[in-house]
């Protein structure tokens, strides 16, 4: 079986989905792997050190895609990269399933199986192949580093012959991996730390790393799914968060935002009325911003200007730090495939938990129970 790794097209996405360190493993397993040319250049893993792990280098896309039984990347592929692969080809990546019904069409069409990395599901026994985890730690610890940069101002406090600086004053909104990262760097910065979630039941955690745990008083009860994320909430609650987070906001110099709803826009957490509210130089990371953005004004891959507050809506954290979010996607992809692998060959077992919780389409069906309604709504 060869697993075929390509280059990513994504303009600035400089992660790759497999590096030589990772090979071993999978050739153990029975396993062979083909790179393309330049794969790893992103993350600064040369065509000779993919050689020297054992890989054979495929000199473009096309070459790699004619002979590949499985396809790993990180970011959903384009329609010209689907149209490259093999029938029956097996597709493991990162699926952007909610917003890319075209792609799922597309593999189905091509009775290509579809694996998405984003939908396994959170029990002990994949949290090797957690890459959501992986890549959120990531985005909260470049969340602060991008802030640091654009305040103006000290993070830490500092005691000088000039005078006194008083720290940073940091606000995190959301406590998932993303939000605990974010607390936890921006206390070893120096910044005084305080965060809210919906969910009550992560203010231990919060605590633990290093930040207080704000709570408005708003009704929470149900506010956390089976997986352990937040889920959405009515108009009414957060009309009322709202009012209540404006003073907050007021007080502090950087907001980090991470609310997001699997398959659903951001939810508005920071109106333009609450920005309006905030010390001028101010900086917001709007995490959510991809999916719509928490604070009102976000523009997807830009830094923009409001009231004298910067809101910062990067997209691509986790490939600023190319090189370990590499190292970490490598780590989950192969430990997901090799749950499928026995004697060099894979076998799709619906009866897997992961397996079945992974797959989205399968057969030149559409499978997944979350994706499925969708595209037939999408018919109607």
């Amino acid at each position: 079986m060869l697993i075929a790794v390509p280059k990513e097209i994504l303009p600035d996405e400089n992660r790759v989905a497999l590096i030589p360190a990772s090979i071993s493993v999978l050739a153990k397993a029975g396993l062979e792997v083909m790179v393309e040319s330049g794969a790893g250049a992103g993350c600064f893993y040369s065509d000779r050190a993919y050689e020297e792990a054992g890989v054979r280098i495929a000199p473009d896309a096309e070459a790699l895609y004619s002979v590949a039984d499985i396809i790993f990347k990180v970011r959903p592929p384009e329609a010209e990269e689907v149209g490259k692969m093999n029938e029956g080809t097996v597709l493991v990546c990162l699926m952007d399933a909610f917003s890319r019904r075209d792609l799922m069409e597309q593999l189905a069409a091509k009775r290509i199986s579809g694996f998405g990395l984003e939908f396994v599901p959170r029990i002990s026994r994949a949290q090797s192949m957690d890459v959501l985890s992986s890549m959120a730690a990531i985005a909260g610890y470049r969340a602060v580093i991008e802030a640091a940069g654009l305040l103006p101002k000290y993070f830490p406090m500092l005691m000088t012959s000039a005078g006194t600086i008083p720290p940073a004053k940091v606000f995190v909104i959301g406590a998932g991996v993303a939000g605990l990262m974010a607390i936890a760097t921006a206390k070893r910065l120096g910044a005084v730390v305080e965060a809210y979630d919906t969910r009550p039941v992560v203010k231990e955690q919060v605590e633990s790393v290093g930040a207080k745990f704000v709570e408005f008083d708003l009704e929470t009860e149900g506010s956390e799914d089976a997986g352990g994320y937040a889920k959405a909430q009515s108009a009414d609650f957060y009309k009322q968060q709202q009012e209540q987070m404006k003073a907050k906001l007021a007080a502090v110099d950087v907001v980090i935002t991470t609310a997001a709803i699997p398959g659903k826009k951001a939810p508005v957490l920071i109106t333009d009325d609450m920005l309006q509210a905030m010390q001028p130089g101010s900086v917001i990371i709007d995490l959510a911003a991809e999916r719509g953005g928490n604070a009102e004004g976000a523009v997807a891959g830009e830094v923009v200007e409001k009231h004298g507050v910067r809101i910062v809506g990067y997209t691509d954290y986790p490939s600023r730090s190319s090189v370990h979010a590499s190292q970490l996607f490598a780590k989950n992809i192969t430990t997901f495939l090799l749950n499928m692998v026995k004697e060099g060959a894979y076998t799709i077992d619906l009866e897997d938990e992961i397996v079945k919780g992974a797959l989205l389409v399968h057969d030149g069906q559409v499978v997944h129970e979350m994706i499925k309604p969708l595209m037939e709504q999408k018919g109607e």
